[in-house]
């Protein structure tokens, strides 16, 4: 049985190097090929965790929220495996295992934080145990990629169920995630924030959760923060926000910084993440539940948040020409409204590039498009320079940004993926904001390091020879 898991792991690691040698990312492959060798390698290997396993699943927010409690629990001083990048089906999981594991099988850690993809859910859940399961929020996503939302919940509804020993995190504001707190018999801890200024009577975004869960009736809002996020009860029966053990109130920006003051347990903190976006906010509220569930220190907590760094993709931050670049993952309505809002809410002149493409990861169907609330950029009040269109959809993209309002004349097509980069960086606005589906994050992630690595190269060369 040894044996075989060393093979597998082993055969895992050749598959990496090769993927890497060829220039691919292969954060998968590793876990598919030991899978292959030994189809029991990941309960083997995740069955090693000395402390416990943090599950974070959920439609938007779950590798930012992953990766902030790697990083508390890490800053913490525990031993942490986690899928970083965020391959979150069975392979990907499989492999941020295999690829923290010695030739001998064996793995030195005290937490595994493991973001799961909502229908990978009940698969992966049968090989690993939680401790505590995270639930960030449903909205749709990708329809021709997977099933509809009511679908979702309940695989993983009926996934959960099977588990004993979990405590779950929810996010009481999203009451497709509240009604696990009764629909799954689990424990539940909750989390949410409370009206703001910019909270609205209303919601343009909202498509989901309007009914309750329980008895149908209509679900009566006092206000929404976005989507279906908000205060809310049942208008028939008893189903309404919970109580949250954490909450955040007076949400502000100060800055490129996200403020709050939480409450839980009768105390008071503050706490701020260098993170753009009201549902980075959410995204720390969630990691901040989870890690005081575990026990960690208030304290290390709180500095570990106000020290996160976005990873790849998840309003990642360059510098180029003294001017701030920002790259966003898009991928379903009300994600990539809710960047936009933040590219809104941010001081100064915007150059802006979408990047669309309709490959088998992106979802062939892109008419969710029209579901982004792009109208928000037709605003003569915004100080948006140029709007540069990308990618296999590039034109579609420049089409439903005209049917916005959008100005034709700060409307340009660039198929050439580098060019419209370079378009971006190079404008006259004082920022530059881009945003990509899935298969062309990583081709704009490498173009935008590249430009930004040689600037600083060439500086270096400059200051060395004046």
């Amino acid at each position: 049985m040894i044996f075989r898991l060393s093979a597998a792991v082993l055969a895992g690691r050749i598959a990496s190097w090769l993927c890497r040698v060829r220039g691919f990312r292969g954060s998968s492959m590793p876990g598919l090929v030991a899978r292959k060798a030994d189809p029991d390698s990941l309960r083997k290997l995740a069955a090693q965790v000395r402390k416990g396993t943090i599950v974070v699943s959920g439609t938007n927010g779950k590798t930012t929220t992953a990766n902030m409690i790697t990083g508390v629990l890490g800053d913490a001083g525990y031993k942490v495996v986690s899928n970083r990048e965020g391959a979150n089906m069975i392979g990907g999981v499989t492999s941020s295992f295999v690829m923290s594991s010695g030739i001998d099988g064996k793995i030195d850690c005290d937490y595994a934080v493991i973001e799961i993809d909502e229908a990978s859910m009940p698969g992966v859940l049968k090989e690993i145990t939680p401790g505590v399961v995270v639930l960030t929020n449903f909205f749709r996503d990708q329809l021709d990629r997977y099933w509809e939302l009511d679908k979702v919940i309940g695989v993983i509804r009926d996934s959960l169920r099977e588990q004993k020993n979990v405590v779950m995190v929810l996010n009481a504001d999203d009451p497709l995630v509240a009604q696990f707190g009764k629909t799954t018999g689990l424990p539940a801890f909750f989390y949410g924030l409370a009206g703001t200024e910019h909270s609205r009577k209303t919601s343009t975004q909202m498509r989901e959760a309007r009914f309750c869960p329980f008895c149908g009736a209509d679900l009566n809002y006092d206000f929404y923060h976005y989507g279906q996020l908000g205060t809310y009860n049942c208008l028939k029966c008893s189903f309404e926000r919970p109580k949250p053990r954490v909450e955040a109130l007076d949400a502000g920006v100060n800055g490129e910084a996200n403020e709050c003051r939480l409450f839980f347990d009768r105390r008071e903190v503050s706490l701020s993440i260098q993170v753009q976006g009201l549902y980075n906010l959410y995204n720390a509220l969630a990691a901040f539940s989870a890690c005081l569930q575990l026990g960690i220190d208030v304290k290390t907590i709180l500095k570990s948040l106000n020290n996160y760094q976005p990873v790849t993709g998840r309003m990642e931050k360059f510098s180029y020409k003294e001017k701030n670049v920002y790259l966003s993952l898009v991928k379903n309505p009300i994600g990539f409204s809710e960047v936009l809002a933040a590219l809104c809410a941010a001081k100064g002149s915007k150059d802006v590039l979408i990047a669309v493409n309709d490959n088998d990861a992106d979802g062939k169907d892109i008419s969710w498009l029209w579901d982004v609330d792009f109208e928000m950029l037709a605003s003569d009040h915004r100080p948006i320079r140029k709007l540069i269109c990308s990618g296999v959809r590039g034109e579609e993209m420049a089409l439903r940004l005209k049917y916005a309002g959008v100005p034709v004349e700060k409307i340009v097509v660039n198929r050439d993926l580098k060019v419209a980069v370079k378009n971006a960086l190079n404008g006259s606005a004082g920022g530059a904001y881009l945003f990509s589906t899935y298969t062309a994050l990583w081709n704009v992630h490498k173009i935008v390091k590249q430009l930004a690595d040689k600037e600083d190269a060439d500086a270096q060369h400059l200051s060395s020879v004046s």
